[in-house]
């Protein structure tokens, strides 16, 4: 038994390592009590390189008991140079019949939604991307993390 976690640790370890692709990644739990519309999650992005196009995605991980089929989110875009950009994202969690969409382990299912592609920053600088979610909730159950990713578009 220990062999095969150590051996799926350093395999996680080296896979993890391998990513060329990203420029950025972060997931940050939520409360268990539930995502509160007044919860901003926040990622700041040190762009170095502006000329890199760049696809962004939003990572999602819900449980099985999530009682929706999406999640809204609301996606603000701090530019260096202090303006700013809002976009509506919806975020499909299940397919028409119900069935969780992304890879699962166990009752938890791990989402990487596509939020923009092929983006050229405009300069270099620290970008601020901050999602709240926008259900017609105050309070959204069983989603437990959210996170960003930037990588370098093929």
């Amino acid at each position: 038994m220990f062999f095969s976690a150590a051996g799926l640790l350093l395999s996680l370890v080296f896979l993890s390592s391998c990513d060329n692709s990203r420029i950025f990644e972060e997931n940050r739990a939520l409360p268990e009590s539930g995502w509160d519309s007044s919860n901003v999650m926040s990622f700041s992005v040190d762009i170095k390189d502006p000329a890199t196009p760049a696809n962004f995605y939003v990572n999602v991980r819900n449980a099985d008991g999530y009682p929706y089929s999406n999640l809204y989110l609301f996606v603000k875009t701090k530019f260096p140079n202090g303006k700013q950009s809002n976009d509506t994202l919806e975020c499909m969690l299940a397919d028409e019949n119900g069935k969780w969409l992304g890879k699962g382990i166990g009752d938890i299912y791990d989402n990487r939604i596509p939020f923009k592609r092929n983006v050229r920053f405009p300069m270099p600088g620290i970008y601020t991307f901050e999602v709240t979610q926008g259900m017609r909730t105050n309070t959204v159950p069983l989603i437990m993390d959210i996170g960003f990713r930037v990588e370098k578009a093929e």
